[in-house]
């Protein structure tokens, strides 16, 4: 999870809420936000070079931390991205 000015907390206290914390402010940093005005779902879906791979990386690492929680073996082994 990245901390941001001050070591502030989130306060989405839920699993994998650092993931999509990240994955939002690099959403909202992209080119295809700032400066073609549209919004990050509409973003996310794009391969144009607008969005970072960085986003596209956090995108699979929340899916596969949201998949963990369904995962009765992960209990063990822990989430992922977490």
């Amino acid at each position: 999870m990245m901390r941001y000015e001050g070591e502030e907390k989130l306060e989405d206290t839920s699993p994998c809420a650092g993931v999509r914390a990240d994955l939002k402010m690099c959403l909202l940093k992209s080119d295809c936000c700032v400066k073609e005005k549209k919004t990050p779902r509409e973003c996310i879906n794009r391969h144009d070079g607008t969005v970072p791979e960085q986003c596209h990386v956090l995108r699979n690492t929340f899916f596969e931390c949201k998949r963990s929680l369904l995962d009765n073996r992960q209990r063990f082994r822990g989430r992922k991205g977490y």
